[in-house]
């Protein structure tokens, strides 16, 4: 019994739907366009978060938390905010039902129409910063360091489970600085502490880099960003951290008294990552035979399958398991024994490699026996035996190791598929017949950007911040370019 995935060279958009539902990490609700994170899934968005959240606070930031709504004249304030997020907004305009006159149901009661339409949250900027101009007096209150963990929507149309939402799950930090050199440190050190956990605990590689400006957050001066290379060699951008100036301090009059007295406009950083982070781990590691999970971030680490006939069996596994248990559990490593007697040993080796466990565990009455352990790991499907005396260092030495290889894999995947080009048609050919970033010069343009958008729906994903300056001249004007960008399809 096999897990039936459809492949992913067949179709890999179908492959990772079937397997957000199989595995069940998620699925779609009774409200078009927000999902349902179900608990196993929800589970490793708890190691995430608690993998981001201690990151965070190692870097001095504290967790608030600010309102799901945003009266509609604070949007209003900052131009470029308003004009970014205007046609993705969901708005609140009333306040009551009552039943219909005519007994068809229940109607919204029009009397009972809020003064101020409400805005549901797309980011919080805007109720932050209005809450900041009472936190901000003077010099002493900064550096402000604030980030949130909340729910956000961004009415969708086109939507794909963890991808794209019109409700997600995030942290957003909103942080507030006296000088402008502050400022950009903290949104380059977000981007930095983003790029270490997506490598460190996703054993996902990622390049670091910045946004052209019409990729830029909408009222932004600078985006960071870190973009990281899918398994069909589409871009996806998994996380972002813009330097906002003074826009926001300016647009709600957020200022202190500095040192020597005078009345400053502070300046600000917001930077964020979402429940996206799932789509872009199950689309690093994951193959045919179902998710593959990087330790770190596994909900159960090791799974122990007894292969048995009868209690009596079963009790004498239980028995030998149980210090092992104790053992495994007392060094962190989350470990779960499988003694449900309603499935067959098989069902379970199936479910547990669709689960993406790093290790599996069998045991039968040979094994007993023989005082050994059949193990198994999820990332190369190898088995052997191992003795129970060497069995926690082994489990120790593969955890380590599943990490490690999974991100030695990705890597060589993301910069085997890193091509530099030099032409336009050369460009076109790289992207229609092998994918991946493509790495190119550009004149800076936004028109040559757009025509390249418009003609092969490529964009840049970023200017690396580790592109070295070399002359060029741009593929498509033949303008001057002092540096490669990438370029790639994106999700």
């Amino acid at each position: 019994m096999g897990n039936k995935l459809t492949k992913r060279n067949e179709d890999y958009s179908k492959w990772y739907n079937e397997l957000v539902v199989n595995a069940d990490l998620a699925e779609n609700s009774g409200v078009r366009g927000c999902m349902v994170i179900k608990p196993y899934g929800f589970a490793i968005w708890e190691k995430m978060q608690a993998g981001l959240d201690k990151m965070f606070k190692d870097t001095g930031h504290e967790n608030a938390y600010f309102p799901l709504f945003i009266p509609k004249s604070y949007l209003s304030k900052e131009a470029d905010h308003v004009e970014g997020f205007a046609k993705e907004c969901a708005v609140v305009t009333h306040y009551r039902l009552k039943n219909a006159e005519d007994g068809s149901g229940i109607v919204v009661d029009p009397d009972a129409r809020l003064e101020e339409e409400l805005i549901v949250r797309p980011t919080s900027e805007t109720i932050i910063w209005d809450t900041y101009r009472r936190w901000i007096q003077s010099y002493r209150d900064l550096p402000l360091l604030i980030n949130q963990w909340a729910n956000v929507v961004r009415w969708e149309m086109r939507t794909r489970l963890f991808l794209r939402t019109a409700e997600f799950l995030w942290q957003e930090g909103h942080t507030a600085h006296a000088t402008e050199k502050e400022a950009i440190e903290e949104a380059e050190q977000m981007m930095n502490v983003y790029a270490e956990f997506a490598e460190g605990h996703m054993a996902m590689p990622v390049i670091k880099g910045l946004k052209t400006e019409s990729e830029r957050f909408a009222g932004a001066l600078e985006t960071y960003c870190i973009e990281a290379m899918m398994q069909d060699g589409k871009a996806l951008q998994a996380g972002t951290s813009h330097f906002l100036g003074q826009n926001f301090a300016k647009a709600f009059d957020v200022k202190f008294a500095s040192k020597e007295g005078k009345q400053e406009h502070v300046w600000a950083t917001s930077w964020g990552v979402s429940t996206r982070l799932m789509g872009a781990l199950i689309m690093t590691h994951s193959d045919d035979n179902g998710l593959v999970l990087p330790p770190k971030l596994a909900p159960i680490q090791v799974v122990i399958v007894p292969i048995y006939k009868g209690m009596e069996q079963l009790e004498a596994i239980a028995e030998k398991i149980g210090p092992l248990l104790k053992e495994l559990r007392g060094k962190g490593i989350s470990v779960k024994f499988d003694d449900r007697d309603t499935h067959k040993p098989g069902f379970k080796f199936n479910e547990y490699e669709l689960k993406g466990v790093p290790v599996r565990l069998a045991v039968g009455q040979r094994d007993l026996a023989n005082g050994t352990f059949e193990v198994a790991r999820r990332d190369t499907l190898t088995k052997e035996t191992v003795s129970e005396n060497e069995i926690v260092q082994k489990i120790k030495f593969l955890l380590d190791d599943i990490q490690k290889n999974l991100y030695q894999k990705a890597h060589d995947f993301t910069y085997d598929n890193i091509t530099e080009v030099n032409s336009y048609d050369e460009f076109k050919k790289v992207l229609e017949e092998k994918g991946g970033f493509v790495s190119a010069h550009w004149d800076g343009t936004i028109e040559t950007e757009n025509k390249i958008k418009e003609e092969t729906k490529a964009t840049i994903r970023c200017i690396p911040i580790a592109a070295k300056n070399e002359e060029g001249t741009c593929l498509v004007s033949g303008k001057p370019s002092s540096k490669r960008v990438l370029f790639a399809k994106a999700y």
